[in-house]
């Protein structure tokens, strides 16, 4: 675990108080020349699950406890890639044309698949490229608040798919301060905005989300830097 948290140059470390804490605060660290992390800005406030977090399905080994199901309100705790980035802004926008990693325009035909019976569960789609499309429950892309402006695909539940382990996890931009989420990290959208326009994809970007009482054992086996006071 600790090569693959080395091959990694960017990283996200979000800490919660404890397990069922609905809110967190998330660390930017760039890798350094000697091997060391250096922490960027300050700590941001973060919104989680509802319900908090639990083990979810990622790089890190299977641990004992709390596992992430559908429809929980918990977000997904572990080691995970960050994929995409994803938004209203239009493709041939500056923010687009920026973006580091690949980017989906949010369009009324983007959907998030939630459907556990559909073969595309985990997946966002283009609608207009699914001949047969075989979901009844699925999530707008496309919203009319502010949530998904901008954001970025955590790789979650994605080696392989497994129905019901929970889909369709993002950064994304909050409803407010406090107000938590069904299972994302959320957080301001100046903040929101920042974190999507610093990530980069030759980075092999990486979310580490854990209670701080795991974080403390998890920190030296999983070559974790130091979180900041």
């Amino acid at each position: 675990m600790t090569a693959l948290i080395s091959d990694c140059s960017q990283l996200l470390l979000c800490l919660a108080s404890d397990w069922d804490a609905p809110s967190g605060r998330l660390q930017r660290f760039e890798r350094q020349p000697d091997g060391g992390w250096l922490a960027l800005g300050p700590a941001l406030p973060v919104s989680l699950g509802w319900a908090g977090l639990a083990w979810g399905r990622g790089l890190h080994p299977l641990l004992p406890g709390r596992t992430k199901r559908e429809g929980d309100g918990r977000a997904p705790a572990g080691i995970f890639a960050i994929s995409a980035l994803f938004g209203d802004a239009a493709p041939d926008s500056l923010f687009a044309r920026a973006a580091k990693l690949p980017y989906l325009h949010a369009s009324a035909n983007l959907k998030a698949i939630d459907d556990l019976a559909s073969v595309h569960y985990n997946r966002i789609v283009d609608q207009t490229a699914i001949a047969q499309p075989d979901w009844v429950s699925c999530e707008d892309m496309l919203r009319d608040d502010s949530r998904y402006t901008v954001g970025a695909v955590v790789g979650h539940n994605i080696a392989p798919v497994l129905p019901g382990a929970g889909s369709c996890i993002f950064l994304h931009v909050w409803t407010g301060p406090g107000v938590a989420t069904a299972g994302c990290t959320a957080m301001s959208q100046a903040d929101m905005t920042q974190v999507a326009g610093w990530l980069d994809g030759a980075c092999l970007p990486l979310l580490v989300q854990l209670p701080r009482a795991t974080y403390a054992c998890l920190r030296e086996p999983w070559a974790l830097p130091d979180f900041p006071a």
